[in-house]
């Protein structure tokens, strides 16, 4: 028997919602990333616990014992409890009855079997009761502590049933895969075959997981196998896996929207994966940015030392030369200056589209000198 102790097992809220249920004869099973994270000793942000006790059940045990509950995702079997200000996520023991891809008929089940059954990877299928008890109906704990990502079941079953498992795929095997392994091979055929399955999946979704994906500390195999699969090309045409490993080199720190504008891709990335406006518009400004001949200081006094050295990174890794030396210190040292000519020093000389034309040219001529002419000698 295996048993697991994590501060979030210990404290009320799963404590109090466990006992509620177990008190009325149901299970109840934490499940999904709480569990995985624990196991892997990373951090846990969402609390998701499975049960035999249908929606209603869990709604009316949650209103007797006080507890405040939200109909979350009642048509899917999902109530939110809430204990403490901190959610839970309690779902009914589910299996599948008609699949399309994109959305699951479901009825609910008894057996916790059915319910891992359902589940896409079998280390997303383990489970812990209220007292740290494993439970583990589909071998997963060894899938795990190989850090193989596996489809349950048959893979291409799997997918069948949302396409969107392809690029979750993708993205487990990028932050949880032990990259000696490689990737499991009857996974990456599954996808490969149902690549064109992804035109059934919103816009949303596809960004939504290409950004967490592109978030983990080092996505480069992962994306690599997904243009070798055909994946990548079906989601971004043109896109270019080798430029982000490179860029992924020069640049380790976790940053989504500089490493898809590593990528590359459709000129209009943004509203295919639909980005936010401020995560397109981050996008725009490291992509023009790097296509610019602005040297490193003069990126970080325009775009700030985070995108300036983005910017610098991404233009290194587009055209395969190295950074310049010091290329950190040099658009650092760019982002702390300030202009020392303002429009008042030209007036009324200049004025209208003549003014911000001459505050352009003296802006240009100061940022060449590396900042180092006064105001004096730029209005000489």
């Amino acid at each position: 028997m295996t048993m697991i102790t994590a501060p979030w097992l210990a404290e009320r809220p799963a404590q109090q919602v466990c006992t509620m249920l177990e008190a009325a004869g149901y299970q109840a099973l934490f499940v999904g990333g709480c569990v995985r994270n624990t196991l892997l000793g990373q951090p846990v942000s969402d609390l998701d616990l499975a049960t035999d006790a249908e929606p209603e059940r869990v709604t009316e045990l949650a209103r007797n014992a006080n507890i405040r509950a939200i109909r979350t995702g009642i048509d899917h079997g999902t109530v939110t409890l809430v204990v403490d200000e901190v959610p839970v996520e309690v779902t009914t023991f589910r299996h599948d009855v008609k699949t399309d891809g994109r959305r699951a008929v479901v009825a609910y089940a008894t057996d916790v079997l059915e319910d891992a059954r359902r589940r896409d990877f079998t280390m997303n299928a383990l489970y812990v009761d209220g007292r740290g008890t494993l439970v583990d109906p589909l071998g997963g704990l060894d899938d795990l502590k190989a850090r193989h990502i596996r489809f349950i079941g048959e893979a291409s079953a799997r997918i069948a049933e949302d396409y969107l498992r392809i690029l979750r795929f993708f993205r487990f095997t990028a932050w949880y895969g032990d990259p000696g392994l490689g990737i499991d091979p009857e996974g990456l055929a599954a996808c490969a075959e149902a690549a064109d399955g992804l035109a059934h999946v919103s816009a949303e979704r596809i960004g939504s997981e290409m950004l967490k994906l592109l978030a983990a500390p080092n996505p480069a195999l992962a994306v690599g196998a997904m243009e070798a699969s055909g994946v990548l090309h079906r989601i971004l045409p043109g896109a270019d896996a080798a430029t982000l490993t490179r860029y992924i080199h020069f640049a380790s720190e976790p940053d989504a929207i500089a490493r898809l504008a590593a990528l590359g891709g459709s000129e209009d990335i943004g509203k295919i994966l639909r980005l936010s406006r401020a995560q397109a518009r981050r996008l725009e400004v490291l992509q023009n940015a790097a296509a610019s001949t602005t040297p490193p200081e003069g990126l970080g006094y325009h775009i700030g030392a985070l995108d300036g050295f983005a910017a610098t990174i991404l233009r290194a890794a587009q055209t395969g030369a190295n950074p310049p030396e010091n290329a950190q210190e040099a658009v650092s040292h760019g982002a702390a200056q300030t202009f020392p000519v303002s429009a008042a020093d030209l007036m009324p000389t200049h004025t209208g589209p003549a003014l911000g034309a001459r505050l352009k040219e003296l802006e240009h001529r100061w940022i060449n000198s590396g900042f180092t002419l006064t105001r004096e000698e730029l209005l000489a």
